[in-house]
């Protein structure tokens, strides 16, 4: 045994195998290791619960839905260079603007695509939301619960809170701590803001991390009170090339929105209405919906 050991290579042989295992442990930990932490209960079943909701028959469209408390109108844009999808949608009360986790459980790496997880909470209209279940900090609030109160160390750690009422704010996680935000009914982490107060906060340097310049975009608004834009764009293809986030903050200012706040995109972006996709979703190497840990939706 101490003549195998003597020889240096070998240390070297053994210190690589223990890196490798390591590297791969961290992968599979990250990327594909599922934690389970809370399983909680739809949020369409808990709605269903607390009020019994009188819906009359909705009038719906290819591209719009109707009834008396959601309103959806989707239209679709060449600009850019690219395909734009966008929503205007009004709801009577901030209870129509959900959140739901894949496989409605809060964990790492619980992942379904969106239009799955949409179709699970009867939504009529869905996105993709920040993909929390990719990162161990950004504060999850949905639905009124408190899931994660660590903030962000990055730099770039806007939020977005949707408070009781239904209106928008951006705030820095490193400078407002969970609890004096805990009382709210959504926070989504992902960013960053792209329109406070009704200009435009990116620049043409700005962007995610080490994404690319132009990219597959989601993102929402709010014009008013219960009003609401959200554009998702097709990118990373000849025939769509992605926006910028200062040509997606335009785009929302150009609407009217008093507040605009970047999501997960690449990949991840997806439009869901009506049982179907509304964009073509790719992260540019092979085309379909990408899993995620969430989604953003409309719907009772």
């Amino acid at each position: 045994m101490r003549s195998f050991f003597s020889k240096p290579y070998r240390w070297a042989a053994i210190f690589s195998l223990l890196l490798m295992g390591a590297v791969t442990f961290v992968l599979l930990d990250t990327f594909v290791i599922q934690k389970s932490v809370v399983v909680v209960e739809s949020p369409s079943a808990m709605a269903a619960q607390e009020t019994a909701v009188t819906q009359s028959d909705p009038v719906i469209t290819e591209n719009s839905y109707e009834d008396e408390n959601i309103n959806i109108n989707i239209e679709t844009v060449q600009k850019y260079d690219s395909t734009i999808y966008v929503a205007d949608i009004q709801v009577s009360d901030v209870s129509y603007l959900k959140t739901a986790f894949a496989n409605n459980t809060y964990g790492r790496n619980i992942k379904a695509t969106t239009s799955e997880t949409a179709a699970a909470q009867n939504a009529i209209f869905a996105i993709n939301g920040d993909y929390y279940g990719f990162r161990d900090g950004g504060y999850v609030l949905r639905n009124g619960t408190t899931y994660r109160d660590t903030a962000r160390s990055a730099g770039d750690d806007d939020a977005l809170v949707i408070d009781n009422e239904g209106n928008f704010a951006i705030v820095s996680e490193s400078q407002t701590s969970m609890a004096a935000l805990s009382d709210n009914w959504q926070i989504l982490s992902f960013g960053p803001g792209l329109v406070e107060n009704s200009q435009i906060t990116v620049d043409s340097s700005s962007e995610v991390s080490q994404a690319m310049t132009s990219n597959p975009r989601t993102a929402i608004g709010q014009i008013s009170e219960l009003h609401y834009v959200v554009i998702v764009s097709d990118g990373r293809t000849s025939e769509s090339t992605g926006l910028s986030l200062l040509e997606l903050a335009q785009e929302f200012k150009d609407r009217g929105c008093t507040t605009a706040y970047n999501l997960d995109g690449g990949g991840s972006s997806t439009m869901y209405f009506n049982g179907e996709i509304v964009n073509n979703p790719t992260d540019g190497k092979s085309s379909g919906e990408r899993e995620v840990s969430d989604i953003v939706y409309f719907g009772y």
